[in-house]
């Protein structure tokens, strides 16, 4: 599917969105669509994502960053690290309007973009970096730092554990448990929890890597 219908897209989205039973109003979701229709239409000239089919971008994209919301739950600040097209950061603040949300990348076209989508989606939560994660100040520290597929996890750590609030974590989303990368995160840093997760339409590994520091 290399054109972009709409209503055949959103349906898949609504369907997957009843099958991890998340709850989402009409309005949330004509946003994550808004924002898939920005992501196809810049990525033709910006190659924001590899990914060209809409549909894969609905399944690997929203679906693969919607199925890891639950574990924001209880999140208020969150960094996405790395946040490229913005994911999982902008699908977060879409569906968690009452939380902030702020993305950094090194990219200055990967950031225009997600300006473009805080502006035209009138998403007051988002907060846009264009700069490395190591050279960050903020006056708030984040209670969760995320990143999708940034970058090994010592370095995702070690890069951005200045901006994390003190009894904060990290929550990474990968692809397989690589079992090698966990054991390289550096003391005092350590894995809480190796959460598998289910995406719908999707035949692949899916894990969130949850990271604290010890007292």
């Amino acid at each position: 599917m290399k054109h972009f219908d709409r209503a055949v897209l959103a349906q898949v989205l609504v369907d997957g969105i009843e099958e991890m039973q998340l709850d989402l109003s009409g309005d949330k979701i004509a946003k994550l669509m808004d924002y898939l229709g920005l992501l196809f239409k810049w990525n033709a000239v910006y190659n924001l994502t590899s990914l060209r089919d809409p549909m894969q971008m609905v399944t690997h994209h929203l679906l693969d960053s919607l199925a890891a919301v639950p574990a924001f739950a209880d999140a208020k600040n969150v960094l996405d690290v790395g946040a490229g097209g913005g994911l999982p950061g902008m699908v977060l603040a879409i569906c968690r309007p009452d939380r902030k949300v702020a993305m950094i990348d090194t990219v200055h076209k990967k950031t225009a973009f997600l300006t473009q989508v805080k502006a035209e989606l009138g998403l007051t939560n988002v907060t846009v970096y264009t700069k490395r994660v190591e050279q960050l100040e903020v006056k708030e520290p984040f209670d969760v730092i995320t990143s999708r597929a940034f970058a090994d996890l010592s370095d995702f750590v070690n890069w951005s554990g200045h901006l994390l609030a003190e009894g904060g974590q990290f929550i990474a989303l990968k692809g397989v448990a690589a079992t090698d990368e966990q054991q390289r995160v550096p003391a005092p840093w350590y894995i809480t929890e190796l959460r598998p997760l289910k995406v719908p339409k999707l035949d692949a590994e899916r894990h969130l890597v949850l990271i604290a520091k010890s007292n």
